[in-house]
């Protein structure tokens, strides 16, 4: 049991609507505190502040400065408690009678009063004859903020109601916090509770609690101040000074425990080794969260994960697999797939399937309200986060949220055609950033939000680790180059928008129109398939598979296939050595954000000294930092597929390597986490990081 003592006015009541919101929200995920008011008011001053939204319903009431003690569920009085501690209570007539003499006291006429009178009074007047003249009466009496004087019963103090309620509810002293910011919170202090004094406070209680060292005395006002010191103490998680959020983890959860991805390379491996670095969010110690969604059965219990170490800050959103089906492979997959890869008629919309994108949405921004210190910086990934910055505006505007798009962001017309474009758009014009990988993306999503309330655009293309993956490849053991014919080779997840068919239709046409390829040419196509439950590329595999097929029957020999099929997934040490392996590293995208295996095959080929060629599609995001030396093709034109193909097949060794040179130049030598802590310095305004933005204590799932 832990319970929560706190005065209202100045205390729970104090800070911004960003901080009490964020203390109401934390008090609601934790259940098993007892919130207690112990304040000055008077109970139907009380009633009143509970219409607030932002005030969390206390099981228990201390009101009228100790004088009254209520029930928190419907306001009736706790009888017997209330009657010892007014006990000797000459009620309030003969108080006001016997005072009456003092003209600097001032009756508090208006305000709601039981058990007690209430007067305002100058510091100056409160004299020697004025507290004797209670003392005769039987009564104490408590002064605070410089100007309430409080007349009270002999035994009423919030401190005596406090420690009466503990007894009778069998709470310890160290089961409770005791909250306050004036003098007449004092006597709460002295029960051997826990306390924290929030800040703006009462000097005069600063003063006399400044030996207690089980009194907290966190910098923030009000709300803000209790939250540090339930985080203080444990009761609560702590809030975190930056927030990741993004639909997958970067971790995968099998029976057996968490298991990383083995590629260095992709926005998950980036986010992973920053969150490694041990460094601090603006040279701080605040910590930072990544909050990603997982999707158990129902049977998969959560102590099955406790214990289970990720090695960083992860914090799961869980959702069962109907949930992750209606958003993830319906909802994105099929209707805002097709127009981020600009074919709008390959839309499929279904009002269940955006519910749940909705519903998923919701509970994404809930967790990173929940999460997110006061102004935390947070960033959030990718076109399946689309309604959270929304969101989050409304619940926290104290964030600054931005928002990096690993895909291509559409032109405007193509946007427009989808059925929630309106929605849409209204949740990115929050966002206090937006993130994309090439100028033409930034440039169709300026278009698209108009020139009203437009975010902060950046152009930060990502790269590779490049330091990685030469560590890797000078591991591996290097065979010379084949000589029994050219290796073609390309690396994609099964997808419409990489064209694989077309692909293969190429092949097929250099076959037929270049007897001497016959035998020699070989393509090798590693494309593994979409996790279970996406339908939006079963036409495509279908299509895929008979095709190779049809190739292979049509040309192929004993000896000798000229389509190598792999539809399943690969360890990165394997696809290295392919990479290794090939002679031309062909990308044909349709539409691409960005397409880091052409750039891991240009370090691959660099570190080895070999001299492979890299046909790219036009389409991609790399294109146009290495199209000047790799040989571009429009993916859309069959011609243009097969004579740039050809032509790459026919290059001579001279070109290809100073064309490799070139491409391990422009390549650059760019750390992906460089990339990571220059977006979060953007996100924050322009407001420097330090060295590495993000904090990575290790953790396990939460």
């Amino acid at each position: 049991m832990k319970v929560l003592v706190t005065d209202l006015d100045g205390t729970l009541l104090g800070g911004t609507d960003a901080e009490r919101r964020r203390l109401r929200r934390v008090l609601a995920r934790h259940p098993e505190i007892t919130v207690v008011f112990s304040t000055g008011r008077g109970l139907p001053s009380v009633r009143q502040v509970l219409r607030d939204p932002l005030v969390p319903r206390p099981r228990w009431i201390v009101a009228d400065v100790g004088a009254t003690v209520a029930d928190g569920t419907d306001l009736s009085p706790v009888a017997d408690l209330q009657a010892c501690l007014r006990d000797g209570w000459p009620g309030a007539t003969r108080v006001r009678r016997a005072l009456s003499r003092f003209p600097a006291l001032t009756y508090q006429d208006g305000v709601a009063q039981d058990g007690r009178c209430s007067f305002h009074l100058r510091p100056g007047d409160l004299t020697e004859e004025l507290t004797a003249a209670v003392a005769a009466l039987g009564c104490s009496w408590s002064y605070s903020a410089g100007r309430y004087f409080d007349v009270l019963p002999p035994s009423a103090s919030k401190g005596a109601a406090v420690e009466a309620l503990a007894r009778a509810q069998g709470w310890a002293p160290s089961d409770l916090l005791v909250a306050g910011d004036s003098l007449n919170d004092l006597s709460m202090y002295g029960i051997g509770a826990h306390g924290v004094v929030v800040g703006d406070a009462e000097p005069a209680l600063l003063r006399a609690v400044a030996a207690d060292e089980k009194v907290h005395r966190p910098g923030g006002a009000g709300a803000a101040g209790i939250l540090a010191a339930l985080q203080k103490l444990g009761w609560v998680e702590s809030e975190y000074a930056f927030v990741v959020g993004y639909h997958r983890a970067p971790t995968v959860w099998t029976p057996a425990g968490w298991r990383a991805p083995t590629s260095p390379n992709g926005i998950l491996p980036t986010l992973r080794g920053l969150f490694g670095a041990g460094q601090a969010v603006g040279g701080t110690d605040a910590a930072a969260l990544w909050v990603a969604g997982a999707v158990f059965d129902e049977d998969v219990a959560s102590s099955e994960m406790r214990g289970q170490e990720t090695g960083l800050p992860l914090s799961l959103e869980r959702f069962s697999p109907g949930e992750w089906s209606g958003y993830f492979h319906r909802a994105c997959k099929e209707t805002l797939w097709p127009a981020l890869m600009s074919e709008p008629e390959r839309m499929r919309f279904d009002t269940a399937a955006w519910a749940q994108y909705r519903t998923v949405n919701r509970r994404f921004a809930e967790h990173i309200a929940d999460r997110a210190a006061l102004r935390a910086t947070v960033w959030l990934h990718d076109y399946n986060l689309w309604l959270v910055p929304g969101l989050l505006r409304a619940a926290r505007p104290d964030l600054r949220v931005g928002l990096f798009h690993h895909t291509p962001f559409p032109p405007a017309e193509v946007f427009e055609a989808l059925p929630v474009a309106a929605e849409v758009r209204t949740s990115l014009a929050a966002l206090d950033w937006a993130g994309f990988q090439t100028e033409e993306f930034a440039a169709n999503f300026r278009a698209t939000l108009g020139e009203s309330g437009r975010p902060s655009v950046g152009v930060h293309p990502l790269g590779v680790d490049r330091e990685a993956i030469e560590r890797m490849t000078r591991a591996r053991e290097l065979h010379p180059p084949s000589t029994g014919g050219p290796l073609v080779l390309s690396v994609e997840r099964l997808d419409y928008a990489k064209a694989p068919v077309r692909k293969v239709d190429t092949i097929a046409a250099l076959l037929a129109a270049g007897p001497e390829l016959r035998g020699r040419l070989r393509f090798r196509l590693v494309c593994p398939p979409p996790e279970p439950g996406i339908t939006a590329y079963d036409s495509t595999r279908a299509a895929l598979e008979r095709r190779i097929d049809d190739v292979n029957r049509r040309f192929g020999t004993a000896t000798w296939q000229p389509v190598d099929y792999f539809p399943h997934n690969l360890s990165f040490a394997d696809v290295l050595d392919h990479y290794l392996a090939a002679d031309v590293f062909w990308v044909t995208s349709l539409q691409d954000g960005m397409n880091l295996t052409a750039k891991e095959f240009v370090a691959v080929q660099s570190a080895a000294g070999r001299s492979g060629v890299l046909v790219l599609s036009r389409y991609t995001g790399a294109a146009v930092e290495l199209g000047a030396d790799a040989l571009l093709t429009d993916p859309r034109s069959p011609a243009n597929l097969a004579d740039t193909l050809r032509r790459a097949l026919a290059m001579k060794p001279g070109e290809r390597r100073a064309r490799m040179a070139r491409l391990s130049s422009a390549l650059g030598d760019g750390r992906p986490r460089d990339w990571a802590a220059a977006i979060v310095f953007a996100i924050g305004g322009g407001h420097d990081a330090g060295p590495l933005p993000v904090p990575a204590p290790a953790g396990s799932a939460a």
